[in-house]
């Protein structure tokens, strides 16, 4: 019998890239069938919080509060080498000055926010936005300043917004560590064989993107924020690489640290094991 998953990703051209193989018939799905379900991130954070889908991309700071029904896979995971999520603003700002900001975030379970808490403890107004709305707002005055994901972290500038941090590159330094931002989630109570089979599913849907990279270009196109095709490929290149198609010893490491972090926010334990095996 066929089983029939529930899977959600993000429109961002880092998710749709990885899943385009996986969607479309290029590699053996093994018989399993894909529902697919595209939202912005934290609204695919809630519906993983609240059970809704078998298996999703969700920002490493969701998944600390919910390892106690799902699991990660190994593959199609999200991690930056020195760039990560951007504090920008319309003027000149120092990253001392944040604390008497408002910063606009994209979600409060967001890995961005939570690297803005971890590395600014002191910044404590901020208001939330739809990832794409942040630019305009920080732009027009209604924030001083925001956190940038996606697409978006390459246009700021074109747009006259200034950089006030990489987060990505703070946490680097800070932690000697790549920067884990999003993973691909399953149901823990799935049976052991079809999580090892959906995680190699997955590592062979990223690895034909990374052979064949036109290919999925006019499935990413059709989701992307920004159609400019050297801002889409400068966005796949910095966030599907070696480490999206199987999870290495320190980018476990990594994702280990962050999640503790995020459980620490939260009060809560992280439940073994967190990683398909």
């Amino acid at each position: 019998m066929v089983m029939k998953l529930r899977l959600g990703i993000s429109t961002c051209p880092n998710d749709t890239f990885m899943f385009e193989a996986l969607l479309h018939g290029r590699i053996d799905t093994m018989g399993y069938e894909f529902e697919l379900i595209t939202a912005d991130i934290e609204t695919l954070n809630q519906w993983a919080v609240e059970g809704l889908l078998d298996i999703t991309k969700i920002s490493f700071n969701a998944f600390a509060t919910i390892t106690d029904t799902y699991q990660l896979l190994r593959s199609g995971s999200a991690i930056g080498f020195k760039n990560g999520p951007l504090i920008v603003s319309n003027k000149r700002l120092y990253p001392e000055e944040l604390p008497s900001c408002i910063v606009a975030i994209p979600g409060e379970k967001t890995t961005a926010n939570l690297l803005l808490s971890y590395l600014y403890p002191r910044v404590k107004k901020k208001t939330v936005y739809l990832f794409s709305e942040i630019e305009n707002a920080v732009l027009n005055n209604e924030v001083d300043a925001g956190v940038l994901i996606h697409e978006t972290r390459f246009t700021y500038e074109s747009r006259g917004l200034f950089l006030v941090d990489d987060l990505g590159q703070t946490w680097e330094k800070k932690t000697k560590l790549p920067l884990p931002l999003g993973g691909i989630a399953i149901r823990r109570n799935l049976a052991t064989s079809d999580k090892k089979n959906i995680q190699s599913i997955v590592s062979q849907s990223v690895l034909y993107g990374m052979n064949n990279p036109e290919i999925p270009m006019y499935f990413v196109r059709q989701y992307a924020q920004e159609l400019s095709e050297e801002i889409i490929k400068q966005h796949i290149e910095l966030f599907v690489n070696k480490l999206s198609t199987w999870i290495a010893p320190c980018a476990e490491k990594a994702i280990r640290q962050i999640l503790e972090i995020a459980a620490k926010e939260d009060n809560r334990k992280l439940t073994e094991p967190l990683f398909v095996s």
